[in-house]
């Protein structure tokens, strides 16, 4: 049986940072929300069978999203965090019979909205097959410093280091089972939570463009990145 390929978009968070006066996945760039953007990534993708979007029982933004795709799948069950927000939206892949244990979830930012499709294509294929599942990660290219009062105490080695993108990659069964915890305190991303079981997931190479919109100067470089597609 063919194992399938699900795209699961945690967007129920508020984007503090970004300091917009609406959450910034719903920020418009060009003629489209961010959101929109990331999605158009995995419906235009061959080997991704269905998307989900996973936003806030209170959001007011998710119906024009429904509208310009109406074959992903919105979802108000979003939780506090992005760790409810995904087990929460795994949950229900799991109860509804969408997905099975076995079929792979892509967790993506819904803040990412310049994957490149090669990046997608490179995690599938090198992790997709694989129990322990993967992550799209670049290395650390910086000269790293801790901080401590505002000035520098001192330099980190930066070999072996690796900076986490998304989408990162796992089977449903293993996601459920690492978001199952009832306190999940310092889970960043879905990786520290299968690390917590002791498993070792992948490290596939990422892509620079792959950024996530965080500060508001961030909005410049993704409309040039979008507009250079």
């Amino acid at each position: 049986m063919k194992r399938k390929n699900i795209a699961l978009i945690p967007a129920a968070g508020i984007g503090a940072r970004f300091s917009a006066d609406k959450p910034k996945q719903y920020v418009e760039i060009g003629s489209k929300t961010v959101l929109e953007h990331t999605l158009g990534i995995f419906e235009r993708h061959e080997a991704v069978d269905l998307t989900v979007v996973v936003v806030s029982p209170e959001d007011t933004f998710a119906d024009k999203v429904q509208t310009a795709f109406p074959q992903v799948r919105v979802w108000k069950n979003g939780g506090q965090t992005r760790a409810e927000t995904v087990r929460n939206g795994v949950a229900k892949l799991l109860e509804t019979g969408l997905a099975a244990e076995t079929d792979n979830i892509l967790v993506h930012d819904a803040a990412r909205c310049c994957l490149p499709s090669e990046a997608l294509t490179r995690l599938i294929e090198q992790a997709g097959n694989a129990a322990e599942g993967g992550i799209l990660a670049i290395p650390v290219a910086d000269t790293l410093k801790r901080a401590e009062g505002g000035q520098i105490s001192a330099t980190v080695d930066r070999s072996g280091l690796w900076q986490a993108q998304t989408p990162q990659l796992f089977r449903a069964g293993l996601l459920c089972r690492a978001l199952a915890a009832e306190n999940l305190d310092g889970i960043t991303d879905e990786a520290s939570a299968v690390e917590k079981l002791g498993i070792r997931p992948l490290l596939v190479q990422g892509d620079v463009r792959n950024l996530k919109l965080t500060q508001p100067q961030d909005a410049y470089i993704v409309r040039l990145l979008l507009n250079a597609v």
